[in-house]
């Protein structure tokens, strides 16, 4: 494995499309399985995994950019030392602020027992911050709430007794969590707040206290408390812990943890809604939410990296063991798919051409739709991560030209026009939309956003024909259409076409996540916004009554009243609305919209098959509760999330 430098880079902007939404998070897990004495010695470092960490967690920056979290456990540490270290930031660039300060930690070092004591790890372990064996790290993006250092994880449960310390982090979120929050005050605890992250950690923790107490009642009359101490560490069956506390939990989660003995876990939910990876070898284990962040720490071919199994945790051991363990009985696999579309790097050679596939596949529909006018069709993109998409776009375009050739000159079909045309012809491609402003439009509140979308975009002038061309611009995803609206289309309008053409690699987002993505509110997605519209276009606003009557009557139920809402009307009819909502009057062109249909989204990406924001078939009950919850909301003029 190669050893990266330890050099600070400069901070890249997070990954953008016209309507970004949030997630969260990233998280990022160490664990050394041999004595730091060995890193030192083969790799000529004592920062081999720090360094390391850092690397995953930049690599992983697209995640969160709102705050960020590294902890830290030493292993067999004397009585009176400390042996958890733990730095939160909500800086600019959280990550850097960071690994500064940890950096600092290794000069003081060197500061207080010069060069020679950088080369003992004992030393180092016994008076240096940030030189254990265990590491976990987390990215934030905070999509509900303040974004405060109280609110970054790790979060950290405090005890004098070693192995009752529990360090939590996590990709969540828990749709039942007032049902949690309940029986932690059954147990006769008193939690301090009522989010997700502490109903967890409580959770998890009450029964890391009875497996301590289980291990101590089992040798009690054997052994001294002192030597009870020791034994509890060894035998922590975190397993057992984890079976315990997950049983309850309903929502999307990859949750990593450290025990104050060393041991540590990553579970991953039932339905693998949120990834997680890992790679071990005898020197390390490593956890991820992404690959290529494995892949680019510790230099290893991505074939080496296992996901971990929906309803599993990878689970290591104070001594350094590992196995991946089953917690919770595994339902049918449903892997968010904005994952794929959007969320995770797109160096990940799978999601690369998961994506290109996406673009592929939207060509009949494209096609179609300009009546095979390629002469006067120009093709573009919005940046950033719509680029891969677009690379399958005109991939597809030129399939489709190749066999248009094939036809004519092998099979002889007739064919109109220049056939030394047809033999040259090439799409027509060019970089129209340009970002020209890095705003943050997604965390500015609603009087400050329209001001500010307006200005975010710029255009290449002069390579369009005026009244003439049709422009189609590919994007990952439209959400809530304002960009779209604001933005995208007052840029492109300027340039004169005679048609715009708007595709989303991304079916229609009709219904909210409860997952750990930000799309909580019904009124936010331009597909309802359009269903409403075509509801009261055609006189039955008596469904939207008749909805809201079943979700309030009903407010357990596992079944989506919501889909009543999209029923009468094809997929194409909400495009249109969609595109008569996003029309402005002072627009020009005439504006379609064009999106991904879900039997294609299947196609592409086979194995990630979680759809509920276009389906609305959610993976636990607790997710078709929320959408009615949600629906309730937006009928009662309430604002607030619905989980």
């Amino acid at each position: 494995m190669k050893t990266p430098t330890f050099d600070t880079p400069k901070e890249h902007s997070p990954f953008s499309m016209s309507d970004a939404i949030k997630h969260e998070c990233g998280i990022a897990m160490i664990r050394l399985r041999k004595h730091p004495q060995y890193y030192i010695d083969k790799y000529g470092t004592n920062a081999f995994a720090a360094k390391r960490m850092y690397v995953l967690m930049q690599k992983q920056i697209n995640r969160g950019q709102d705050g960020a979290g590294v902890a830290n456990v030493k292993i067999d540490t004397e009585p009176g030392t400390r042996y958890i270290s733990r730095y939160r930031s909500v800086e600019a660039s959280a990550v850097n602020f960071i690994f500064d300060k940890i950096n600092a930690k290794y000069k003081k070092a060197k500061k207080i027992g010069g060069k020679k004591v950088l080369e003992d790890a004992e030393w180092l372990k016994k008076n240096i911050a940030f030189t254990g064996e265990v590491w976990l790290g987390h990215l934030r993006y905070g999509t509900h709430g303040e974004n405060s250092i109280e609110t970054c994880h790790p979060f950290l449960k405090q005890n004098n007794w070693r192995s009752r310390n529990l360090v939590m982090a996590g990709n969540f979120n828990m749709t039942n969590n007032e049902e949690l929050f309940s029986k932690l005050v059954q147990l006769g605890q008193h939690p301090k707040e009522k989010t997700d992250t502490v109903t967890v950690m409580e959770k998890v923790g009450h029964f890391l206290d009875e497996e301590n107490q289980r291990i101590f009642d089992k040798y009690k009359h054997q052994f001294s408390n002192e030597q009870i101490t020791q034994l509890i560490e060894d035998e922590l069956d975190v397993v057992r812990i984890l079976k315990r506390s997950c049983r309850d939990f309903d929502g999307g989660y990859a949750m990593a943890g450290m025990v104050g003995n060393g041991s540590s876990f990553v579970v991953r939910d039932p339905s693998g809604i949120r990834p997680a990876f890992y790679y071990a070898d005898e020197e390390i284990v490593v956890v991820a939410s992404e690959k290529p962040a494995i892949k680019s720490a510790f230099n290893i071919d991505f074939k080496e990296i296992k996901e971990i199994k929906p309803g599993h945790a990878i689970v290591i051991n104070k001594d350094g063991s590992y196995t991946e363990s089953q917690i919770m009985p595994a339902r049918e696999k449903k892997s968010c798919s904005f994952e794929r579309i959007y969320f995770s790097r797109g160096t990940d050679p799978d999601i690369y051409q998961e994506r290109k596939n996406l673009g592929k596949a939207l060509i009949p529909q494209i096609l179609k739709e300009i009546d095979f006018d390629l002469k006067n069709t120009v093709f573009s993109y919005i940046p950033n991560t719509a680029e891969t998409a677009f690379l399958g776009m005109i991939e597809g375009l030129e399939d489709y030209l190749s066999a248009k050739r094939r036809e004519v000159f092998l099979e002889g079909k007739p064919h109109v026009g220049d056939l030394d045309d047809l033999l040259n012809f090439r799409p027509r491609v060019e970089k129209l939309v340009s970002k020209d402003v890095k705003l943050r439009t997604f965390i500015t509140n609603d009087t400050d956003r329209d001001a500010m979308v307006a200005n975010i975009y710029d255009t290449t002038y002069e390579v369009i024909k005026p009244g003439v061309d049709t422009l189609v611009v590919i994007d990952d995803s439209i959400v809530r259409g304002t960009t779209l609206e604001k933005s995208i289309l007052t840029t492109l309008d300027k340039l004169n076409p005679k048609r715009i053409i708007i595709v989303s690699s991304a079916p229609q987002i009709r219904f909210p996540d409860c997952y750990g993505i930000d799309m909580s509110r019904m009124k936010d997605f331009i597909a309802f916004r359009a269903a409403i519209g075509l509801l009261r276009d055609r006189k039955i606003e008596q469904v939207l009554d008749r909805v809201y009557d079943s979700c309030v009557q009903n407010p357990m139920s596992s079944e989506n009243f919501v889909k009543e809402v999209y029923d009468a009307f094809t997929d194409e009819e909400i495009s249109d609305k969609i595109a008569e909502i996003v029309t402005t009057p002072e627009i020009n062109a005439v504006v379609k919209v064009i999106f991904q249909t879900v039997d294609n989204l299947h196609k592409c990406i086979p194995k990630h098959l979680g759809d509920w924001y276009f389906t609305g078939d959610y993976p636990t009950t607790g997710g078709t509760q929320v959408v009615n919850r949600a629906f309730v909301n937006y009928m009662e003029g309430k604002t607030v999330r619905a989980y």
